[in-house]
């Protein structure tokens, strides 16, 4: 079964000078309890201890510090609807059940189209083996 929800916000941030990662998102609100979605990478090539640690490709982080990493099989955009598939040995460090996530993106345009241009690059970081089969943005 797909997890479904309306995004109200949508980011993406790739200056250095406002902050340590690469980041692109989408989220049903900013309240705490709100579900999102955020997708982060270095600003540099992993380094020896991240490969070591398998955290050398992208993270996702869910609400409650859900973090897995390299976790996103497939992701694509049709109309305004986020599809994104995980691998299932990732839902338990997630805290979801289902590995279909779909965001209804009712974010601002300007706001959906930075996501769009910053989650590509997220996606492609690090060992090829970890990246997405499918990238439709």
């Amino acid at each position: 079964m797909t997890y479904r929800f309306t995004a109200q916000l949508a980011c993406g941030l790739d200056d250095p000078d406002q902050g340590d990662c690469v980041m692109a998102g989408v989220a049903e609100s900013d309240d705490e309890e709100a579900f999102s979605m955020l997708f982060m990478c270095d600003f540099n090539e992993p380094d020896a201890q991240e490969v070591r640690l398998g955290m050398d490709t992208h993270c996702l982080v869910t609400p409650d510090q859900g973090t897995a990493y390299g976790c996103v099989s497939e992701v694509e955009l049709e109309g305004d609807v986020l599809r994104v598939t995980l691998d299932p040995s990732s839902l338990d460090a997630l805290g979801l059940v289902d590995p279909v996530v779909e965001a209804l993106l009712r974010a601002p345009g300007a706001d959906v189209a930075r996501m769009r241009e910053v989650l590509p690059r997220i996606l492609a970081y690090g060992r090829p083996d970890a990246r997405p089969r499918l990238i439709k943005l």
